[in-house]
């Protein structure tokens, strides 16, 4: 796979060359246009649309039952019936399984079961061996291709008080993280009702408070298997906290984080990342810049009343448009002093972010139920939005509905520099997976934008020139398939031919 993160493979000798209507040899194309917001898919846009906040609430409700979901509970012998982590992964499993029954078999259900070993250092938060069970469950794409791409949304369902070793103590953990789980099941509901060629992972992980140690062997296991993951999303913490008097919160935003240089690239690949000025450009960043480009197209702004006029004004009858929900793209990997389980991946390779709402509460957060000083602290249902929390879960389905239903992403990538000029020529090779009707376009923005800004279709071309300075832009060049769905965006690697 070709990405910023690495160099390898050479380019073909021959290519499809854009001519202008021709392929006979290179001649300069005209400056691509403005990007514009690409179409909706109305099969996406339909599923959508049937995504309900109800059942993000019978889901966080239902986690929340569970009294502490503290993974270290997983070997407490003396909680009541139905309580701890163990009574909760069971839940999901039958909670997926159910979802399967009801598509005729369309997903399968697996757990990822193992022992950590534990360990008396400093910073050990499993002191002993413990068992953790990753919740999982599969949406087989239409495909027969074995490279048709796979994507895969997470949230841990794992809970914890003040003291992160009580495996006792009633933990909530409403909205830390039983908001992210009921995002992936409430995706796994929508999206089962879609065939895709490519496959999605709905995924529950345990051990993200003990050490991201869930998300960690599942992200080996998933390198191992090698499955060809080209996105991960994790959801952490987006249940839009509501406390009574937050004026900061901003429900028609959530973060989403991504790393810059990739945590897996070589010293050789961080030297070139470098010297190319492409800090901004990782695997996982254009993910992120893709979240930005379409949730504008699913997403839109509602119409709402003026608010009623002070008394002794008249009252106004505008309408004014309320925000469409929209992401912050966040340029880090995650908080300060923190983590979240897309970092296991980025660490094994994979393009992977992390959305997260838009202010915290940490009065609701890692915090032992208690009231002091008039300040309720705790994460309890009462805190969550559910609309919020659906509105994620819209976000995320898009992402995954769109991925599994594009061509790979293309391979080789690379940006001539024989020529000292002011024009680009790009070449790349097509992806392993590529559908009858794969097209190809080259985006571009200047060095300063976060966000692509112009396009050129290539049509199947595989090689391009255009009038446009390679060392003004950054470029990237992404496959599309018949309907519209498009690859993460790849950009280009110097090259000379």
């Amino acid at each position: 796979m070709n990405r910023m993160l690495g160099i390898g493979g050479m380019l073909l000798g021959m290519a499809t060359t854009v001519v202008c209507g021709a392929q006979t040899g290179v001649q300069t194309m005209a400056a691509g246009t403005p990007l514009g917001a690409p179409s909706a898919d109305p099969a996406i846009a339909a599923v959508l649309a049937g995504i309900s906040p109800t059942h993000v609430q019978a889901d966080i409700a239902k986690l929340v039952s569970f009294g502490t979901r503290s993974t270290l509970s997983s070997m407490d012998t003396d909680l009541p019936a139905g309580q701890g982590i163990n009574a909760a992964a069971d839940w999901i499993e039958s909670e997926f399984r159910s979802i399967s029954a009801q598509c005729g078999g369309c997903l399968e259900v697996k757990r990822d079961e193992f022992t950590e070993p534990g360990g008396n250092g400093p910073q050990s938060r499993i002191l002993k061996p413990t068992k953790l069970t990753n919740v999982y469950a599969i949406l087989k794409g239409t495909s027969a291709d074995k490279a048709a791409p796979w994507v895969l949304v997470t949230g841990h369902y794992d809970s914890r008080v003040t003291d992160v070793m009580d495996s006792h103590s009633a933990a909530p953990g409403a909205n830390d993280d039983a908001s992210g789980v009921a995002v992936s099941i409430e995706s796994a509901r929508a999206l089962s009702r879609l065939k895709l060629p490519g496959t999605i992972v709905f995924v529950a992980v345990a051990g993200e408070e003990q050490g991201l140690n869930g998300s960690k062997h599942l992200a080996q296991l998933a390198k191992a298997q090698g499955w060809p993951l080209v996105a991960v999303l994790n959801n952490d913490i987006v249940g839009g906290d509501t406390t009574p008097g937050e004026l900061m919160q901003d429900k028609t935003a959530v973060r989403v984080f991504s790393e810059g240089v990739p945590a897996s690239a070589t010293p050789e690949q961080q030297r070139q990342i470098l010297s190319l000025g492409a800090e901004n450009d990782s695997p996982s960043r254009e993910l992120a810049r893709q979240v930005a480009e379409l949730a504008p197209v699913y997403f839109k702004s509602t119409a709402r009343h003026a608010p009623p006029a002070a008394p002794g004004m008249a009252r106004s009858h505008a309408v004014l448009l309320a925000p469409a929900f929209h992401p912050v793209l966040i340029l880090r990997r995650d908080r300060y002093l923190r983590g979240g389980d897309h970092t296991s991946f980025n660490g094994e390779g994979f393009a992977a972010v992390r959305f997260t709402e838009w202010r915290e509460n940490f009065n609701h957060q890692h915090q032992t139920l208690r009231t002091e000083g008039g300040v309720e602290y705790g994460d309890l249902l009462k805190f969550v939005d559910f609309n919020y929390v659906a509105d994620v879960a819209r976000m995320n389905s898009m992402m995954l509905a769109t991925l599994a239903s594009a061509p790979g992403e293309p391979q080789h990538v690379r940006v001539l520099t024989t020529a000292l000029d002011n024009n680009s020529e790009l070449v790349w090779e097509a992806p392993a997976f590529a559908p009858p009707g794969t097209t190809y376009e080259v985006v571009w923005r200047d060095s300063a934008s976060m966000l692509w800004t112009h396009v050129q279709n290539a049509g199947s071309a595989t090689r391009i020139q255009l009038n446009v300075s390679k060392d003004n832009v950054l470029f990237g060049v992404r496959s599309v398939d018949a309907a519209g769905h498009r690859s993460l965006p790849v950009p280009p690697l110097p090259a000379r031919q």
